[in-house]
């Protein structure tokens, strides 16, 4: 026997060992070592040849994983495996096989792995290096990962979702805490709001802090008015509105001149309770006289609103469209948009608001929570038909009819990111306030509800946003008389647990990748399939692929121009301090001016007080029940757009907030994101904003 034999086979007792002990451990197959050849012997590092007992028979595809026998191996195995001019034993070829090495060898100091891809030459098969070590290792650690510890759910808040968050977790096969745990879980979900839970110190949270403020119908309206001060023509999608009882004058001003001009012009308009739901106290009124502006003794907080006189109509009816958007994070921001979603039909045919039938509101409203109510109301187990049917039934029909489909999901696509867009910066305010950089605390995510409606020219109109939009899969039914019971809804069941499986699938912190410092690179368009990217090994044979598709980033280019306030409300947390609170206080406001160096001989720091002095005056007085004196973000967007002005009087708004935010972001330096957290008198440092770009004509947006 030569010297060589006799270390080959060394070697090979020495790999069977350590491939037994592997299998036993459940330790990475990575870890088993493979001894390179010598450097005068070395094969091609990118390939190696086997000899095959019989290579004209064909070979089952092996699945197996870590630490499992390859059931789908074929009946004949390999029976010696060429490595250097070596013979390996059966029983090696079987520990390797068990290791899930059938066809992959990972070959130690080339950095190769050596897999699956094989071509017959007569008696030999060739395998050839297809990944690198460091892929292999991270895509192994996902599984054995997975399946050593399942992701823990605490669903003890989660109120009426809670049946659609069961079947959810059941078909992830996670672990569901419906008593919570003293032990963090992965992902709490929470039934309304970010608070349910004051004691949350790591995992995720299915609320946003400040998200039910934020989309409250003034604060929404507000927030859209600022975007449509600056890009008048991109937020078009929201009706024209007005803040009661403080703009009540100019409402009345307004609508008496629009009637004086042309008398037969007679508007419509909805007026909205700011924290109404489920279509509670909305009505519909033709004058300013018939507002009901109080509520016992207090003045109502109402939004009032042009209505939409010429919706689009299938079977006569008017309906809307319950969109879910998943918001998976601020930073950077990321949106998902269900390809599937709800539409509510009203229970009697349409006519043109007339003063006769202005309070019909099963011909005017689509709220479910008032038709359901109704004589005519349909449940249905069809997805096409009743008064509550899927998205994707209504527009198969409409594309029979000739609708450029594409066309409608694109402009739904471009409203949702642009009202996202519009939201954002005070968002970040309340995250910063209830989670301060460097503070234990969860990360967030939350599925908001949009609801939409497709005008009779099939452009989509915003109606709301729903915070916490029902994802109920049930509904009461009379089943005898005065006895109600829950019955499943086929059709609710459908969406919303895809919905709710899928954020989940999304926000599995096994398959997060991690962030780099500041987010993406700004205007950087990254194209991200949801599939691909977030579905593990052992999802793809189960779960059915993603209902939910990334429209942001993905679109960063066609939108990042819209990001202006987001750059102020940077300024803004900038100057905050550093005891997490919302408002600026008068030596934080002058500390801002003087950074910035925006005060001269005819602005000096006097008229810098009585800027602030003024603007803070007038929000309080509009928020009564703010929480914290002094000036808050949307104060100090109009106190930004008035030094704008003073600075840049020859352009338009637009460009005058630009060169502004460029002129501040230059006195204030470079920031190189979380890393650089330096104080200006007391404030914390952010991430730089996005600098506005020119828009870019593009194609339809799809999902």
């Amino acid at each position: 026997m030569s010297d060589h034999y006799v270390k080959v086979k060394v070697q090979l007792e020495q790999m069977k060992s350590l491939g037994q002990d592997a299998e036993k451990e459940g330790v990475d197959a990575e870890q088993v070592p493979v001894s390179s050849p010598t450097a005068s012997d070395s094969p091609d590092p990118s390939s190696i040849t086997i000899p095959a007992t019989d290579a004209s028979k064909p070979r089952g595809k092996s699945r197996s994983k870590p630490g499992k026998d390859d059931k789908n191996s074929s009946g004949k195995q390999i029976s010696d495996l060429s490595l250097h001019g070596s013979v390996v034993s059966a029983a090696a070829e079987k520990n390797l096989n068990r290791l899930g090495y059938e066809r992959t060898l990972h070959i130690r100091g080339t950095g190769k792995i050596l897999q699956g891809k094989k071509e017959t030459n007569g008696n030999y098969v060739t395998i050839h290096a297809s990944k690198n070590n460091q892929e292999a290792r991270r895509e192994d650690g996902f599984k054995l990962a997975r399946k050593r510890r399942p992701v823990t759910v605490d669903t003890s808040k989660a109120k009426t979702s809670l049946e659609a968050l069961k079947i959810s977790i059941r078909q992830l096969k996670w672990k569901e805490f419906p008593l919570g745990r003293r032990a963090a879980c992965d992902i709490y979900w929470h039934g309304v709001s970010f608070h349910d839970n004051e004691n949350i110190v790591s995992g995720q949270v299915n609320k946003f802090p400040g998200m039910i403020e934020m989309l409250r119908k003034i604060n929404m309206s507000r927030a859209v008015r600022t975007m449509q001060e600056l890009f008048p023509e991109e937020y078009d999608f929201y009706p024209r509105s007005w803040i009661l009882p403080e703009e009540y004058q100019q409402f009345s001003t307004q609508i008496r001149m629009v009637k004086e001009n042309d008398a037969t012009v007679n508007p419509t308009f909805i007026v909205k309770p700011d924290g109404g739901s489920q279509g509670d106290g909305i009505y519909l009124i033709r004058d300013p006289s018939d507002l009901k502006l109080m509520a016992g003794s207090q003045a109502k907080q109402s939004v009032v609103q042009e209505y939409i006189q010429k919706p689009l109509l299938i079977d006569k009816l008017k309906f809307d469209i319950r969109l879910y958007v998943l918001i998976k994070s601020l930073e950077p921001l990321e949106i998902y948009i269900a390809k599937e979603g709800l539409t509510r039909f009203c229970t009697e045919p349409y006519q043109e608001p007339s003063q006769k039938n202005l309070s019909h509101v099963f011909m005017h409203l689509t709220n479910y929570s008032l038709n359901v109510h109704s004589g005519n109301f349909v449940h249905s187990d069809s997805q096409s038909t009743g008064s509550k049917r899927t998205l994707s039934s209504v527009l198969y029909r409409l594309a029979a009819k000739g609708v450029d489909i594409k066309r409608v999901w694109s402009d739904i696509i471009a409203l949702v990111i642009k009202t996202a867009i519009a939201v954002v910066p005070e968002l970040k305010v309340y995250y910063q306030a209830d989670i301060p950089p460097g503070k234990p605390g969860p990360t967030c995510f939350q599925i908001l509800g949009f609801d939409i409606l497709l005008m009779k020219n099939l452009k989509p109109v915003l109606l709301e946003v729903n915070s916490n939009p029902s994802m109920r899969i049930e509904h009461e039914q009379e089943v005898a008389p005065g006895v109600f019971e829950y019955v499943p809804s086929p059709v609710d069941e459908e969406v919303k647990v895809g919905v709710i499986r899928d954020t989940l699938r999304l926000m599995d912190p096994g398959h997060r990748k991690p962030i780099m410092a500041g987010g993406f690179e700004h205007g950087e368009e990254i194209p991200m399939e949801a599939e691909s990217q977030e579905r593990s090994p052992e999802e793809n044979g189960s779960l059915p692929s993603l209902c939910l598709k990334q429209v942001y980033p993905k679109y960063t280019k066609q939108f990042n121009y819209l990001r202006l306030v987001e750059r102020i409300a940077a300024l803004f947390i900038r100057f905050l301090g550093v005891k997490g609170n919302m408002r600026l206080g008068p030596t934080a406001f002058r500390t801002f001016i003087r950074t910035c160096k925006l005060s001269n001989s005819n602005f000096t720091m006097a008229s810098v007080d009585i800027l602030y002095i003024d603007i803070t005056r007038r929000w309080s007085g509009a928020m009564p029940d703010s929480r914290e004196a002094g000036m808050g973000l949307q104060a100090f967007v109009e106190a930004f757009f008035y030094l704008a002005g003073r600075r840049f009087k020859s352009l338009a708004l637009k460009e005058q907030v630009v060169s502004l935010l460029e002129l501040c972001e230059a006195q204030l330096g470079p920031q190189s994101g979380v890393e650089d957290r330096r104080s200006l008198s007391c404030s914390r440092a952010l991430p730089r904003a996005v600098k506005a770009q020119t828009l870019i004509s593009a194609p339809a947006l799809q999902i």
